[in-house]
């Protein structure tokens, strides 16, 4: 399986929550997996609102950005383009997406369409889970209820 992951699904390997097992047991799974540079930032930013919320120590969530930079050089980063940027104004456009949602759509397309293989989206956003659907990808989840994961 090749997997893409937005900062929803790959922040679950960094901080313990709902879908953190399922993420884990999903990665193991896949052949690929890769996400877009945005992701970077957008997992860093997770790790230190969970310290500021108290969701984590800070030690601990300095220890899982650390785990994070490190194994970040092992997924598939997809750049950021220009032409991948047009497509993601288009994306937010006609599915109502956040600039960073539209963002990982874009690149997961882009990614099955180089590819020519089927990419899994691995998100637990709701509008980019059904976007992604709409648009031709396998999502991940199944399901986003909470209690079928």
């Amino acid at each position: 399986m090749i997997l893409y992951l937005d900062a929803s699904a790959l922040v679950k390997r960094y901080i313990s929550e709902v879908g953190s097992p399922q993420v884990e047991a999903l990665i193991g799974q896949s052949d690929v997996i890769g996400t877009s540079l945005v992701s970077r930032a957008e997992v860093a930013t997770a790790l230190a609102r969970a310290a500021r919320r108290g969701m984590l120590l800070r030690d601990q969530a300095k220890a899982a950005l650390l785990v994070f930079r490190a194994q970040w050089p092992c997924l598939a980063r997809l750049q950021l383009t220009e032409p991948l940027l047009a497509r993601a104004d288009a994306l937010a456009w006609d599915y109502g997406l956040r600039g960073y949602d539209a963002v990982h759509l874009a690149a997961a397309l882009f990614w099955q369409e180089t590819l020519r293989e089927p990419v899994t989206l691995a998100t637990f956003d709701q509008q980019l889970w059904q976007a992604g659907q709409v648009a031709g990808l396998a999502v991940w989840p199944m399901s986003l209820d909470p209690l079928q994961l």
